[in-house]
């Protein structure tokens, strides 16, 4: 990471300040590009005429897309934007911005001015999508145009300085041969899945944040018929289905005054009312999960979703709490037999220490034993070490363990080789 120098930061700001000062933004930011950026160079070199900045020709033009960043878009923030290899970007208050490349942070030499440009550039995110963010309301959830989804919270609740969020979702999504190729998963995992997806089982895609469980959903998403009419819901909308019938739901925030919110749990029971074959939930997290596993076991079979949760057994037990948020006096052993019967397959999406992020478990709910949900791997990523250049080192392995559901699959059309349930397939 290469900082500016100080020389160059304090000119700078005040050249920034002063130009800021002198120029209408907003009558700016309607007018033809071309004419504004024109206006803007001009009295960019009278002002740094008039500072006797020795600046060179380099050092102009880095300035000039800096204010032409400020005043079209969010500033500092612009070039990570425009950076294809930047998932993540972190600001840590206004001096310390960090991203992430290829599952590592590493800070870069991006800064603001102050808090205030901090809050400026938050301000003009979220006012484009409707939200406010102020003292009454220092949290908020926003979406760039992209679809990249934003998390802002300041002060008071911020106690160094405003912090932002913002999770990168790229124009071209991950394909399943993607997937195959970068060692995610390997070719019978991904048949089986698709096969899954084709006959309408009902499957669970559990991992932590940041793991690729979205991208995963996309993918398995992109097997389901283009006969199907198929609705999603999201608290962000971050999912891109390229079917034919698709309904796209995503929840609404309560307004200043705390009214007027629409949470996902509301949104599910609309959904049932649009005659869906499938019904996608971008996440699960609260009381809304008794609903979906309803919907699962009334004739919505071949639904998706994901889940915030380390192995497919926390999963499980993380499905049961949610549903006693909304049902508290529901039986324990009747909320186990609702997730026995609804879900069918459970996968598991872990990133690893280096940054890779690999399907670890691909499991499968058997039924009941007493008060138990049993479940049975298919396949499975063991790890075996890690090389000195800090790659994880492993392999994929199949259990051998034939699948209940493959007669389900039969029945459907979808004839699976045995073998593919046996194997290894090292990963280096």
């Amino acid at each position: 990471m290469t900082q500016p120098s100080p020389h160059y930061l304090a000119l700078r700001a005040s050249v920034h300040r002063r130009l800021l000062n002198r120029l209408n933004l907003e009558a700016l930011a309607q007018t033809d590009r071309s004419r504004a950026e024109g206006e803007i160079r001009a009295l960019l070199a009278q002002l740094l005429a008039e500072e006797s900045a020795p600046l060179s020709l380099s050092e102009r033009d880095t300035l000039f897309g800096e204010v032409l960043d400020d005043v079209f878009g969010l500033g500092p923030l612009e070039p990570l934007l425009r950076d294809p290899s930047v998932n993540d970007i972190l600001v840590n208050t206004y001096d310390k911005v960090y991203v992430e490349r290829a599952g590592t942070l590493e800070r870069v030499a991006a800064t603001f001015q102050d808090d205030r440009h901090l809050l400026r550039v938050i301000d003009r995110i979220v006012s484009r999508v409707g939200r406010r963010i102020d003292e009454s309301s220092p949290m908020v959830d926003a979406r760039l145009a992209d679809g990249s989804r934003v998390n802002a919270i300041i002060p008071p609740l911020a106690v160094d300085g405003p912090l932002l969020s913002i999770r990168r979702f790229p124009a071209e999504r991950l394909t399943a041969d993607d997937l195959v190729e970068r060692r995610a998963l390997t070719r019978p995992m991904l048949d089986f899945l698709a096969s899954c997806v084709r006959a309408r089982l009902n499957c669970l895609i559990s991992g932590g944040s940041g793991e690729g469980k979205t991208t995963l959903l996309n993918v398995l998403s992109g097997f389901i018929s283009d006969r199907e009419r198929i609705v999603t819901i999201e608290d962000a909308a971050e999912l891109q289905l390229h079917q034919e019938h698709v309904a796209r739901l995503e929840t609404r925030p309560p307004n200043v005054e705390g009214k007027g919110a629409i949470r996902q749990r509301q949104l599910l029971i609309n959904a049932l009312r649009m005659r869906p074959d499938r019904i996608v939930v971008g996440e699960v997290r609260g009381e809304e999960a008794l609903d979906m596993l309803q919907a699962m076991n009334t004739g919505h079979d071949g639904s998706l979703t994901t889940v915030h949760a380390n192995t497919p057994r926390d999963a499980l037990s993380r499905i049961e709490t949610m549903i006693a948020m909304g049902a508290a006096n529901l039986p324990e052993r009747a909320m186990r037999q609702q997730m026995a019967s609804a879900i069918q397959v459970v996968v598991q999406q872990t990133r690893l220490s280096d940054g890779s992020r690999k399907v670890t478990g691909v499991s499968e709910i058997t039924g009941m034993e007493g008060d138990v949900i049993t479940m049975q791997e298919i396949f499975v990523f063991e790890r075996t070490g890690i090389t000195e250049d800090g790659r994880v080192t492993g392999r994929f392995r199949a259990t051998g363990v034939r699948p209940k559901c493959a007669e389900r699959l039969r029945t459907a059309g979808i004839l699976l080789p045995m073998d593919m349930f046996e194997g290894i397939t090292e990963v280096r």
